[in-house]
């Protein structure tokens, strides 16, 4: 199935929300049947919270309004390469289709670090889909980070 670039607008404008709250400018949503379910940005510094990835935040959303801790047949779009803790979760979620932007060859645990879902212990592994809003979602990142040095 085809990616929709506007769920992508919709993670990168998650993403700019997050930079306008002094986060990492990193968004994700959570789509189910064409309909956005669940949305998040980070908020790593605002909740004092390691796990609060815009990732985990997402997936958060969507069970909450599912009422439901697995979110099969659901999309994740998220503008950054997972880590291996988000990639994780959005496995135990039983997330169908992970589409995410610029790749992390430093913390991404999909296509780099570990590869979490090539691994005999992962139960369940998205298809994923990488490089949708890659230019914007890595300018978005780059800017903020050189802001900062």
């Amino acid at each position: 199935m085809a990616a929709s670039p506007g769920f992508m607008d919709l993670a990168l404008a998650e993403a700019r929300a997050a930079q306008a709250r002094g986060e990492v400018p990193i968004g994700a949503v959570v789509v189910l049947d064409g309909t956005v379910i669940g949305a998040g940005g980070n908020r790593t510094r605002e909740r004092r919270d390691v796990t609060a990835h815009a990732e985990i935040e997402a997936i958060r959303d969507a069970a909450r309004r599912l009422n439901a801790e697995r979110l099969t047949g659901a999309d994740l779009y998220v503008t950054l390469e997972p880590c291996a803790m988000c990639a994780a979760a959005i496995s135990f979620a039983r997330i169908r289709r992970l589409y995410y932007g610029a790749g992390d060859p430093k913390g991404g645990g999909v296509d780099h670090g570990g590869r979490f879902y090539a691994q005999p212990t992962c139960h369940h592994a998205p298809d994923v889909y990488s490089g949708l809003g890659e230019t914007e979602a890595a300018g978005l990142l780059r800017a903020f980070f050189e802001a900062r040095r």
